[in-house]
Formats: C-alpha cells, sequence, structure tokens
C-alpha cells in the first residue's frame, strides 16, 4: 500500500487487515462501553480521543489553547527521565488477538515506540489498578509516522483493561484492540441477542455499504441518526442488497427484531432472512454459500423509523451460525438483532 500523504485520512481497508483481525471485535470501541482511564500525561490531545471508532482526520489551521488540534492522544516533550502510559477499560472482557496501533497524521510528533499490558479487574480506579497484576501482551516495538502497525498479541487469557506504554512521549492517533468477548454466553437457558457486536458477533461481508457500515446494525442501543446505521446506494439494476453476519456463538433464532430508526424516505420496502450452519471455510467461501441458504424468515414489509419484531412463521432450522440479511431492494437500517438461545 502506498504511503499516504499528511494530511489525508488513512484507513486500513478490511482487505489489508489479517485474518486474526477480520474474525475479531475491536473490544476498544466506546460504542460498546470502552472508557479512557487514566494517562500520565495528555497535555495535546485527550486519551478518549484514541478510542474513537472514526479514523483519524487531520484540520490545517486548526490549533487550541495548547497548540496544533491532533486527532488522538498526544502527551508533551518529556523533559526529564521516564515514559508517559495510560489505562483504557475494554468495552466487554475478552481475549485479545492482536492491535493496530494507528499513527495517522503524526509525523514529527508520534510515539516512537509502544508497549501494551492487560489484566482482569473488577475496579476502574487508577490507584486500584497501579497494583495489579498485569500480563503483557506487546512487547516494547518501534512506530512509524503516519501509519497503520497491525500487531498481532502475546500472551493468553482475558483481559479488561490495558496499560498502553509510550516511549518516551508523543502521539497516537487510534488503537483498535482486536479480540472475542468472554462470558457472554453464562446462561444456557437466556435469551441474547446472537449477532450482537458485544456478544462477539461480526458482518462477515456486505454487497454495498455506500452510506454506512453494515457493521453498525449490531451496535448496542438505537442509531442516533442515519450515518448511524447502514444504508446502501439508490439500486438501479435487479437484485437487493445483503449482509451476512456471523453470530457469537451457535444459537436457534427465535425473534427478529428490524430498526429502521431516522430511515424515514430511503428505509427498504422489506426485508428477509437466510441462515445456515457454517463450519470449516472462508470469509470468502461463505460469501458463494449464502445464496443457497434456507430461508429463516420470509420477505416482510418494513415501515420508516420503527422498530419492527418478528416471531411468527420462522422455520425451525436448528442451531445456525451464520445469518444472510436481505433488504429489497435498497436502503436504510438501524439495528437488527437475532435473539434466540445459544445452543452447541
Amino acid at each position: 500500500m502506498a504511503a499516504p500523504q499528511f494530511g489525508a485520512p488513512v484507513i486500513a481497508p478490511a482487505a489489508d487487515l489479517p485474518d486474526w483481525a477480520l474474525r475479531s471485535v475491536n473490544l476498544a470501541d466506546p460504542r460498546l462501553g470502552a472508557q479512557a482511564i487514566f494517562a500520565s500525561d495528555e497535555f495535546f490531545a485527550p486519551l478518549s480521543r484514541m478510542l474513537d471508532p472514526a479514523p483519524a482526520v487531520f484540520i490545517p489551521g486548526k490549533y487550541d489553547d495548547h497548540g496544533k488540534w491532533m486527532d488522538g492522544w498526544e502527551t508533551r516533550r518529556k523533559r526529564t527521565t521516564g515514559h508517559d502510559w495510560s489505562i483504557i477499560k475494554l468495552g466487554r472482557k475478552g481475549a485479545i488477538s492482536g492491535f493496530d496501533v494507528d499513527t495517522s497524521h503524526f509525523t514529527g510528533n508520534y510515539a516512537p515506540a509502544i508497549a501494551i499490558e492487560g489484566t482482569d479487574a473488577t475496579s476502574d480506579d487508577p490507584a486500584v489498578l497501579e497494583h495489579a497484576a498485569w500480563t503483557p501482551l506487546l512487547e516494547a516495538i518501534s512506530l512509524q509516522g503516519n501509519s497503520h502497525h497491525l500487531l498481532k498479541a502475546i500472551g493468553s487469557g482475558a483481559f479488561s483493561h490495558l496499560r498502553i506504554h509510550i516511549y518516551p512521549d508523543g502521539g497516537v492517533a487510534r488503537l483498535r484492540v482486536y479480540g472475542q468477548p468472554v462470558g457472554s454466553f453464562d446462561d444456557p437457558g437466556a435469551t441474547y441477542d446472537l449477532a450482537a457486536l458485544e456478544n462477539g458477533g461480526r458482518v462477515v461481508a456486505c454487497n454495498d455499504a455506500h452510506y454506512g457500515s453494515p457493521s453498525n446494525i449490531l451496535l448496542p442501543g438505537r442509531g442516533v441518526n442515519m450515518g448511524d446505521g447502514w444504508e446502501t446506494r439508490r439500486r438501479r439494476e435487479p437484485g437487493n442488497d445483503w449482509c451476512i453476519i456471523e453470530l457469537g456463538a451457535a444459537g436457534i433464532i427465535e425473534r427478529i427484531e428490524v430498526d429502521t430508526a431516522h430511515f424515514r424516505g430511503n428505509y427498504p420496502d422489506r426485508c428477509s432472512v437466510q441462515a445456515a450452519r457454517v463450519e470449516g471455510g472462508t470469509d470468502q467461501s461463505v460469501i458463494t454459500q449464502a445464496m443457497f441458504w434456507p430461508l429463516l424468515m420470509n420477505e416482510q414489509k418494513l415501515e420508516m423509523h420503527a422498530i419492527q419484531s418478528f416471531t411468527e412463521g420462522l422455520a425451525e432450522l436448528g442451531p445456525v451460525t451464520h445469518v444472510r440479511f436481505n433488504i429489497i431492494p435498497d436502503g436504510g437500517v438501524s439495528r437488527l438483532r437475532l435473539w434466540g438461545k445459544v445452543s452447541p
């Protein structure tokens, strides 16, 4: 991938992500509850910006009281011994596969090196966390400016908090923490949203995401606006738009909720859901297989700006691991909930 020009948006395309990232959830997403807990210094830019789910931006000529406004976490120039560090709380406790340490737009002010540790704690108090047992997840490694660094984690276990060390100071635009939530399905008799991001659900593929990512439909809560959903371009040819979702665990789906919040003149006319239990293969092979999956829910009429719940007439397909959500012919959906029970 060619080196981006300073000031231009820098995005890690899905095609550039390793398999361990593609098959994971960003546990450091504040929309899942991730929080900035503590930073030794955030003079130029607050730690919370590093967790922003949107790509980092550069705004020429924008300054604040401390200097150039930067979209990330940035500490002042250290004039003493030691290094800067911070603590973040993950949105869900999880097993961590790796990281995207993104220094987009930080050129002469990026952190030269980084190391990351993890712990499992019930307290968010920095004084308590300081004495927690920390496990190395990323040994100190050199960074480059204005770049994505896709780094596989070391160690094992489930972690609720991370401690990030930057050596000696500087800035990090974004930190993505790829992993799988644990403890999502502790009660085998309970009903869960099997597709929710916080439960390990993920979007495998879609045919179009012109106005909004399909991953948005798996987020908690209702969408805050049209941009907080999945919206496709206006279809000018036969067919319909679709996305494929891998559930957080195999289960039997008992209720389907489709929320078209904020979509009024551009919601889909109808929707349907196909489903199957998939074992083996790749994300690419699933796209082909999905065309022939049986219908879990036949076409249903949708309404604008409404939560629509479907329980009647769902096919008895047994435990499934993947669904193909069809919107007909095109349009926008805010959230999709697939409620059911985990079943091996």
